[in-house]
């Protein structure tokens, strides 16, 4: 690696660590709000808020690295082109293609960290949020079994527990649910346990009464039990083994993905094609972005009023890039076999840079023709 590629590339990553971090705390302060106002809400502790705002740090960081990267690229290119320092590289003989070098080495690296969050780091930090949710959400739940009051968990449900022994035992039960429409049941016990099952949490009652009562005739059944079993989702929440979506499976899993895997999954064949093909598809975003916003300024040439037309013209491709992936990601959805498509704004966004650099390039020796002719 040359002296200017280690000048041009120790550039572009300063300033895309400064710009990734700040467009980093931008969007973790904003998401960190709303978590900060549910967590909280709950009861949940300070440790608590800052493991979820951990968890999802690595998503947002995802999406934040190939806009810290363009960023990046658009302001070296800018002030290199201000200060006249790719003026004076090109005339030592270094076309555009030679120029792009660093950023090239540049880009591949951003790929590369995106690749590994894409592909590593975001799935097992989805796992991990998942699993902590139902953890706290049960434990948020289990509030509701308080002595000696009546409690209203959900709509339409009444809980009351006169006493809860040291061993864990619910004495004296009662539990009413009016949640169908037209039918109330009051059960009534004299002791019950809390159990947990693979369907969910359970509440076991023993020696009660269950009184139905229907709407239409105002008939009421009465039936005495030695034990009965209750599900108690609507009051202690999921409990029931957990399906990971998709976006928590590993990208094997998810390229080589058939109908009976995404069936037992509880998703589709597309969806798990989709999800595997953006993960290999969308760090190469990246690239694309330090090489558009490098190439598009490449074209303006040297001016003492800058470059917020190229600038301007680099943001406008970029959004049509994003636009293209958009598309593509609808278009895999409805046809699963046009997965090839996810690829498609990668190539273009690559086919962008290099015909702007062309462009460059032409202009450069159309430049250097004029000044030639001038001269003679």
């Amino acid at each position: 690696m040359s002296k200017f590629d280690r000048y041009m590339l120790s550039q572009l990553m300063t300033l895309f660590g400064f710009f990734a971090l700040i467009l980093v705390s931008v969007y973790w302060i904003n998401r960190a709000v709303s978590l900060f106002d549910q967590l909280i809400s709950d009861g949940q502790s300070a440790w608590v808020f800052l493991e979820f705002t951990a968890l999802t740090l690595p998503n947002v960081i995802r999406l934040v690295l190939p806009v810290a990267a363009f960023v990046a690229s658009v302001y070296v290119t800018n002030r290199l082109s201000s200060e006249s320092e790719l003026v004076v590289m090109m005339a030592t003989g270094f076309s555009p293609y030679r120029l792009a070098r660093p950023v090239l080495y540049f880009g591949l690296a951003v790929t590369l960290m995106v690749a590994v969050l894409a592909h590593v780091l975001v799935p097992a930090s989805r796992v991990r949020l998942a699993d902590r949710r139902g953890e706290i959400a049960e434990n948020v739940a289990a509030r509701f079994l308080t002595e000696g009051t009546f409690l209203h968990p959900a709509d339409g449900i009444t809980f009351y527990i006169r006493q809860i022994t040291p061993r864990g035992e619910l004495q004296d039960i009662f539990l009413a649910d009016a949640r169908t429409p037209g039918r109330s049941t009051v059960y009534t016990a004299e002791r019950a346990l809390r159990v947990k099952s693979d369907s969910g949490p359970k509440l076991v009652m023993f020696e009660g009464m269950a009184q139905t009562l229907a709407a239409e005739g105002q008939a009421l059944s009465v039936t005495r039990f030695a034990d009965f079993s209750y599900d108690i989702g609507a009051l202690i929440g999921g409990g029931a083994a957990r399906q990971p979506s998709v976006e928590e499976l590993p990208t094997a899993v998810l390229l080589t993905a058939t109908e009976a895997s995404a069936q037992a999954s509880g998703t589709s064949r597309a969806a798990m094609l989709l999800e595997g093909h953006e993960r290999m598809a969308r760090p190469f975003l990246a690239l694309v972005s330090a090489l558009i916003g490098f190439a598009t300024l490449l074209t303006g040439g040297f001016s003492r009023f800058g470059l917020w037309r190229q600038i301007g013209m680099a943001v406008a491709l970029l959004v049509f890039v994003q636009f293209l992936a958009n598309g593509a990601t609808g278009l895999v959805t409805r046809s699963p076999a046009a997965w090839p498509v996810i690829y498609l704004p990668v190539a273009a966004g690559l086919a962008i840079a290099a015909l702007a650099l062309s462009l460059a390039g032409r202009a450069r020796r159309v430049h250097h023709g004029l000044v030639a002719a001038v001269a003679s």
